[in-house]
């Protein structure tokens, strides 16, 4: 297949699809878009029915072009990332895989325009954080919960605010920034370095003040992003992992225990911020994200140097972090339940603590003047044990 036809195809979909979010090409199954969440057979000139291997793996060969880099990732990895750019109509981020020894492809739509923090509503924290002159923030959540987007609103911010020098690694370019007040310089995984811990290493030779790490893989990658904190940059990278507890459990975890006095005493200094977010359908269509946010003090210090035992755990501190600009996942699912956003089904289906958000929302609910329960005509048994055998 020409990139011209593949460019054909691509336009076909998204005049059929407008808000698609992902694109599939999977053996077995038409093209399919997902439109909110949930997926959508599409029809167009390539196929009608089901995909056969061979029309899969030309839409690859298309994508992949001629870079080497590419091919050898995934014929020894099994995978590989690449970005697509359909040129005025949208940006594409793809990961080529094999699958039961068939190639599948997952195109994920990008935004061409960067939101802002205030398009996307995100708390006043994320105003400090653009503020910080050093230390590590971290933003973590699954793959598809907008975490490349909200660094990229965080990363504009700096950028109009700030004269500095902005240097990020990505694996692909998501989000292409222009020059503002700031100077970016965007790196691409396989293209201009071979591993973010080797990317990285290099950024502190080039001299930025903010360093972006598109993912935060391994031990060397966290041990190099701590030690350019540590000396003076600020440090913006991502983590999959579900929460703000987790996240510090993932990188202590991450050194022998030996070294984990050492690691977590680096961490109690380095790290600022953790984010972390999940995305939900939001009633009305759309999708709305849900937030969880530490904020580094003195309570959050401790636990990192000590460990959780007990009620001393990261969900209580952030819980009752209010006042720093703290809060849980149940605390902001309450807060999007109480505004209409989303539904009690899909509070709990996302909760971290089922039992607490679901008395939270019997609260509301109570206060609403609405019922909490389902269990109607109980009354008193004023005769039992009158009537005994003895």
């Amino acid at each position: 297949m020409l990139r011209a036809h593949l460019d054909h195809l691509v336009t076909q979909i998204l005049v059929k699809a407008p808000d698609i979010s992902d694109i599939l090409f999977v053996v077995g199954k038409p093209v399919q878009a997902e439109v909110h969440g949930v997926l959508t057979d599409i029809q167009t000139t390539l196929t009608e029915n089901a995909l056969v291997p061979y029309q899969v793996q030309s839409i690859s060969y298309a994508m992949m072009g001629h870079n080497s880099h590419l091919y050898e990732d995934l014929c020894s990895r099994g995978s590989c990332d690449l970005s697509y750019d359909l040129p005025g109509k949208a940006r594409f981020r793809v990961n080529i895989f094999f699958q039961r020894g068939s190639t599948s492809i997952v195109m994920r739509k990008l935004p061409t325009k960067i939101s802002t923090l205030e398009d996307l509503k995100l708390p006043p924290l994320f105003q400090q954080m653009a503020k910080e002159k050093y230390g590590l923030i971290l933003v973590t959540g699954s793959t598809g919960t907008g975490k490349s987007t909200t660094l990229a609103a965080l990363i504009d911010t700096i950028n109009a605010s700030s004269f500095k020098h902005i240097l990020t690694l990505e694996d692909p370019v998501e989000f292409v920034h222009a020059h503002k007040k700031g100077t970016v310089n965007q790196r691409e995984l396989g293209t201009d370095f071979d591993a973010f811990s080797s990317g990285l290493r290099a950024a502190l030779r080039q001299a930025p003040k903010v360093i972006l790490v598109g993912e935060i893989r391994d031990r060397e990658t966290i041990d190099i992003a701590l030690q350019a904190a540590e000396t003076g940059h600020l440090v913006l990278g991502t983590l999959h992992t579900s929460d703000t507890g987790q996240t510090i459990h993932r990188i202590t975890g991450m050194f022998e225990l030996v070294e984990e006095r050492l690691i977590r005493q680096r961490l109690a200094q380095g790290l600022k911020y953790v984010v972390s977010q999940r995305l939900m359908p939001k009633i009305g269509g759309g999708r709305v994200a849900a937030l969880e946010m530490l904020a580094n003090n003195l309570r959050i210090r401790e636990l990192i140097l000590g460990g959780e035992s007990g009620e001393k755990t990261f969900y209580n501190v952030v819980e009752s972090g209010e006042a720093y600009g703290m809060f849980t996942f149940d605390q902001h699912l309450t807060r999007l339940y109480e505004e209409g956003m989303i539904t009690q089904e899909t509070a709990m289906s996302f909760a971290s603590d089922r039992s607490r958000l679901g008395r939270a929302i019997n609260r509301i609910k109570i206060q609403r003047g609405e019922k909490v329960t389902d269990i109607q005509g109980l009354e008193l048994d004023f005769e039992y044990g009158k009537h005994s055998d003895n």
